[in-house]
């Protein structure tokens, strides 16, 4: 499993450990990904992804999944989050 933000597509990066004789050896930061159920008031169903601390942080300052996937670009989000998307839009398009 990928260690990717499936909301915010919020992935690792690579840099270097620098030691006080100014050493440097590669190494990774990887984002810090919880396993979390949000809840999607249009379909009224509750959805699991694996969503970076810093997303989760957007979609409730936004004021819901709802809200964040309408508002978010299709390039940034999951395969997953993209199926959400529209069926979400298909959801508030026919109410």
């Amino acid at each position: 499993m990928s260690r990717i933000c499936e909301l915010t597509g919020k992935g690792r990066q690579v840099g270097h450990n620098v030691s006080h004789a100014n050493n440097k050896t590669k190494r990774t930061f990887l984002p810090n990904l919880q396993n979390v159920t949000l809840m999607s008031e249009a379909l009224e169903t509750s959805v699991k992804l694996r969503v970076s601390t810093h997303g989760l942080r957007s979609v409730e300052h936004v004021g819901g999944l709802d809200n964040w996937l309408v508002k978010t670009s299709d390039d940034k989000l999951s395969l997953k989050a993209r199926r959400l998307k529209r069926d979400i839009a298909k959801k508030l398009a026919s109410a």
